[in-house]
């Protein structure tokens, strides 16, 4: 019936709309134990050297993001484009390796695998027993309850993000040793909180003392509080799809149409969260760190194939989802374009795109330690011709005011409601009974 609008009729190459999303779209979740998610997203004694918490790279301020480029972990000092990489012995070292994604969504049903390379996933074939594929093979905890829980848990022992170098905190040295060492002295920590033992008694009827707590159900606690803060049901766009043809206006109309026809966003970005959650190579641009496989020899990061060691996936990454996505700059799988404009020119041209990109469209934290390597990848040839190689979208040709008509549209994607969040931040109060006067994130 929508089809039907004279905005689109004269379309046939349009490919058909998706439907609204609604709740039961999403997996159910426990709001007692979503508010002590709530709690345990914020604070820092889950991280090693107890300075950085969840909610540091994905605060309800930011649009569940950090707003950065490449962030600052374990170590920085400050929030978005306020993060510094701190000072002394405990400052940062390094540059995340790739942009902190949103959280927008990810209790939804079709969420099967994770990370921008896909290296945790839903496991059909239940081949170590855990119910998941992940980095910790057999050693992922037992009882995690989704895959978006099975994701909790490798932040907190990440060295760069959370866990700090081996020689400064007991959970950093035990995760060199095996990963899940270093997950039951996170769960001891938590264990020890007279507030949290008491919360999680309440919220979990496998937990008779404090003494019980494990690392599956602080993520599970954490997914709770995920799933439930970060929905996007009521964009113009969702009332659209329900009926309303004057949720959006005319230019959101055009760009409908061209996302849906024309530009052929949604080959990729498909389904109800534009997201087929395949992986594709856009030959973007390589900057920072990069995300290196053992024994690799230079600072670059070639996607999925960390992951399945096919050679045809070298510089794929996980097409996002992009609901919520006028707030959560910059954008990429490294965050190489700060504005929203700059991303959707880079899909309609990929090589032109890489040809003329500046690192002016970043959004990075000045870092005198690491800035004269940051770009070194830029001058390796071999690496660029690679990168342009793995394209795997043609040039598409759109006017200015085309493109103008694909950002309105993807504005109409954007829930306001649920940029703030169901729960939002804590009260500083509910921390009172922690062991730190500054647990709560800043």
């Amino acid at each position: 019936m929508l089809l039907m609008n004279p905005a689109l009729a004269d379309d046939p190459a349009m490919i058909p709309l998706p439907t609204a999303v609604s709740e039961s779209d999403f997996r159910p979740f426990s709001p007692q134990r979503a508010r002590l998610g709530q709690l345990l997203f914020y604070d820092k004694l889950l991280s090693g050297n107890r300075n950085i918490a969840c909610a540091t790279c994905h605060h309800h301020g930011l649009a569940s993001a950090d707003g950065l480029s490449l962030g600052l972990g374990e170590g920085g000092v400050g929030l978005g484009v306020k993060r510094t990489p701190g000072e002394g012995e405990s400052a940062v070292t390094r540059r995340i390796q790739r942009n902190a994604p949103a959280l927008f969504n990810l209790g939804a049903t079709e969420f099967q695998m994770l990370f921008h390379d896909g290296r945790l996933s839903v496991d059909a074939d239940n081949e170590f027993h855990k119910g998941f594929n992940s980095p910790a093979l057999e050693f992922l905890p037992e009882g995690l309850q989704s895959v978006l829980a099975a994701q909790a848990v490798f932040p907190l022992i990440s060295e760069p993000e959370m866990a700090g170098h081996v020689d400064e905190n007991e959970i950093a040295g035990a995760r060199n040793r095996r990963f899940d060492y270093a997950w039951a002295l996170v769960a001891k920590r938590v264990q020890g909180v007279a507030v949290y033992a008491q919360q999680f008694m309440a919220a979990f009827d496998d937990i008779a003392q404090g003494g019980d707590i494990k690392i599956h159900h602080i993520a599970n606690a954490l997914d709770d509080f995920m799933n439930a803060e970060w929905r996007t049901l009521n964009s113009p766009f969702d009332a659209y799809l329900r009926g309303d043809e004057s949720a959006l206006n005319t230019g959101q109309l055009r760009g409908m149409k061209l996302f849906y026809g024309k530009a052929q966003c949604a080959t990729c970005h498909a389904g109800q969260l534009q997201t087929d959650h395949q992986f594709h190579s856009i030959a973007l641009p390589q900057f920072g760190p990069g995300r290196t496989r053992q024994f690799d020899f230079k600072a670059r990061d070639r996607g999925r194939i960390n992951e399945s060691d096919r050679p045809e996936d070298a510089y794929r990454f996980r097409t996002p989802s992009l609901r919520n996505v006028t707030a959560t700059a910059p954008y990429g799988h490294n965050g190489a374009y700060k504005d929203l404009r700059g991303i959707v020119e880079h899909h309609l041209d990929p090589l032109g795109a890489l040809e003329r990109w500046t690192p002016e469209q970043l959004i990075l934290p000045k870092f005198d330690a690491v800035e004269n390597q940051d770009f070194l990848i830029q001058w390796d040839k071999q690496e660029q011709q690679q990168i342009r190689a793995s394209a795997a979208i043609q040039k598409i040709a759109l006017a200015a005011s085309e493109v103008d008509a694909v950002l309105a549209f993807l504005g109409a994607l954007t829930d306001e409601y649920a940029l703030e969040g169901r729960l939002g931040e804590p009260d500083r109060e509910k921390f009172s009974g922690l062991l730190l006067e500054d647990s709560i994130a800043q």
